[in-house]
């Protein structure tokens, strides 16, 4: 049974309460009215770029292989034996004909069809249906510009349509330049004693924090955000998609500002592709540079030095598998790509300079809502409220200051209308 939201996320006062971190209730019914119901990023194309190229992840806790068929198509399957329930495949990822069971040698093709059963003339008689016994498809797959999503719900709506006006800042993350963009290398992986909805509503709306959690970092010249200072511009964007906000949230500075480091060869590489850049994504870079944000529900970007993606896998109320990609232009120069990829490790890998910080606090708020007193004093998400309207020119609610707790406010609201709805058409 569906627990009962009422007075767990108020978002017309700016309030939530702690019971939506930690209570595994909620959690179990996050998992079937969220992660089996939204679009989830499953990979993206550079990672199988061949036929049988395969990549393995989560969709909420569920093991998921990613396929590239012969034909040059892309499945997804349940990553899980139809026979006893053992996972299949193993590997992380890499290039297979086939996909063999280590329990009892069933066997899968690259499109998830059981090709082949050990004695099945001797044990099963035959009589085994093959055709109904393959790997369960994931119901939707799609791709919008090489990042593929998936979702087990075949009535939610066309990945287009749930994206919604968040294509265009997808594009300035993903599709700067002819060719895309490409991941470099296997992510990293670390987990977190912490609800996954404190990383994803960092990602979404919080400027706020940089300069008092990663003080030392400023101070240190190891970034030059403009977030840091309260003097500077910038806004929040909340992008819609349906008939409402959307929950997809995106930070942005001051179109030209820079946010990394001086001195480096990503800054030099900005540079020299400006007015390539702003050609191809039009004037609306003229008003915003979009730095971080999260496509709901666990989808997060962030543009400085890093270039990162990553995804925020949920293992518990209190558990988070964070999977991190460093990405770069696929016309960069290799001298480029490394710089991207060092920065990444440096500032934001599970040892980094800012993910320190922010992994500190996110698990002490997670660690604070065990407490029964502290689960009755309600969170404040107030900040803004009041102070923002709709850009017809960025296609988004678009805050009247840099800081603001808008984002929360929509990232919570869609999540509490998802955990709500029975179905799609309701959300």
């Amino acid at each position: 049974m569906a627990t009962d939201l009422r007075g767990l996320v108020d978002t017309n006062r700016g309030m939530l309460n702690k019971q939506i971190f930690i209570e595994p209730e909620l959690y179990q019914q996050e998992l079937e009215q969220i992660f089996a119901r939204c679009w989830l990023f499953l990979c993206h194309e550079s990672q199988i770029p061949n036929p049988g190229d395969f990549f393995s992840t989560y969709m909420g806790e569920d093991p998921v292989l990613v396929v590239r068929h012969t034909d040059g198509s892309v499945g997804a399957f349940l990553n899980v034996c139809r026979h006893r329930g053992n996972r299949v495949c193993r590997a992380d990822a890499g290039n297979a004909s086939s996909f063999v069971c280590a329990y009892h040698g069933w066997t899968y093709g690259t499109d998830g069809k059981l090709i082949a059963v050990p004695s099945l003339k001797e044990a099963y008689y035959n009589e085994l249906d093959t055709t109904k016994w393959g790997l369960a498809p994931v119901a939707q797959v799609d791709n919008y510009k090489g990042l593929y999503f998936g979702t087990f719900d075949s009535s939610a709506p066309s990945l287009l349509e749930y994206l919604g006006e968040m294509t265009w800042y997808l594009d300035f993350f993903f599709d700067r330049r002819e060719g895309g963009v490409e991941v470099l290398g296997a992510p990293q992986r670390w987990i977190v004693p912490c609800n996954w909805k404190f990383g994803a509503e960092n990602f979404a709306g919080d400027s706020y924090h940089i300069q008092w959690t990663h003080l030392s970092a400023v101070i240190a010249n190891f970034s030059n955000s403009p977030s840091a200072t309260a003097d500077g511009k910038g806004c929040m964007l909340n992008v819609p998609w349906g008939d409402g906000k959307g929950g997809h949230s995106i930070i942005c500075h001051e179109p030209g500002s820079y946010s990394d480091p001086p001195n480096t060869p990503v800054q030099q590489y900005e540079e020299s592709v400006r007015d390539e850049v702003r050609s191809r994504l039009g004037p609306r870079m003229d008003l915003v540079k979009p730095i971080s944000g999260t496509l709901f529900p666990n989808l997060s970007m962030l543009r400085t030095a890093s270039r990162l993606m990553r995804v925020w896998h949920p293992r518990g109320p209190d558990k988070v598998e964070i999977w991190s990609w460093s990405c770069a232009d696929k016309k960069a120069p290799p001298e480029v790509k490394a710089a991207i990829r060092q920065a990444g490790a440096r500032g934001f890998g599970p040892s980094g300079t800012f993910e320190q910080d922010d992994m500190d606090n996110w698990q002490e708020c997670t660690s604070t809502c065990r407490g029964v007193m502290s689960r009755r004093v309600p969170i404040n998400n107030q900040m803004g409220m009041g102070h923002g309207s709709f850009s017809e020119e960025l296609k988004a609610w678009q805050s009247n200051y840099r800081w603001t707790e808008e984002n929360h406010r929509a990232f919570y609201q869609r999540w509490a209308d998802m955990m709500g709805a029975a179905s799609w058409r309701e959300v």
